[in-house]
């Protein structure tokens, strides 16, 4: 699904109260300022041409090893697919998001490190996913708008994805076969980490906060 080039679409009424009834479960009542608003869109418009420039020169996915994660491709959500290749050589953190959830607010964190990190070749891909409560939104244009206004996530989002059961991405099968079931999520915001081979070298749970000492260790050890 490409990135819209025309005015955004206002979220229905319905979406703009469960995005309400999603920022109180996550603590954050409060709308940005137009002045907040604005920067973030804009930074996110940046963010998403560089992304669309990147996957569209990626190496083809289906010549990969398919032990490593760069034999994976997700459907974008601000382009046609995320393949794995673009972020070949960096460590990658691989987290399933959603926005109506109690650890929504992680979104806060997860932005957080990709700013620190990202020049030190972090990159941070979050994989929206309805599979626990049904707790993200149905259309893409929801996720978007639901991602930026609130968090101005910069960092490569993938569409919808199924990420455990019969329907789950080959990229999470491939890293249950590789880190056995703790890369199994068990809610929103489990996250993978992928070291700079492509190698699936660790899993972390819901609780683990985006900017704690743990995920921070962890990220840094393989920088």
């Amino acid at each position: 699904m490409a990135l819209r080039t025309g005015p955004r679409r206002a979220p229905s009424l319905a979406a703009m109260a469960v995005m309400a009834l999603a920022l109180a479960a996550c603590g954050r009542t409060e709308p940005p300022t137009p002045e907040v608003e604005a920067e973030r869109n804009a930074a996110v418009a940046e963010a998403v041409r560089e992304q669309q420039a990147l996957f569209a020169s990626a190496r083809a996915a289906d010549t990969q090893d398919e032990g490593r994660a760069y034999a994976y491709t997700f459907e974008g959500l601000t382009a046609p697919s995320v393949p794995m290749t673009a972020f070949e050589g960096q460590v990658i953190l691989v987290v399933n998001t959603a926005s109506q959830c109690g650890f929504t607010g992680q979104y806060e964190g997860l932005q957080q490190i990709y700013g620190e990190y990202r020049d030190q070749g972090l990159v941070v891909l979050g994989v929206p996913s309805g599979n626990f409560n049904d707790q993200e939104f149905a259309e893409a244009d929801d996720i978007r708008e639901f991602c930026t206004t609130n968090f101005g996530v910069t960092f490569p989002m993938a569409g919808r994805t199924d990420v455990i059961g019969d329907n789950a991405h080959p990229f999470y099968r491939w890293a249950r076969a590789e880190l056995g079931e703790s890369a199994v999520p068990g809610w929103n915001f489990h996250k993978i980490l992928i070291d700079r081979q492509g190698r699936a070298v660790a899993a972390f749970g819901s609780r683990v906060e985006p900017t704690s000492d743990q995920l921070r260790a962890a990220i840094r050890q393989l920088l």
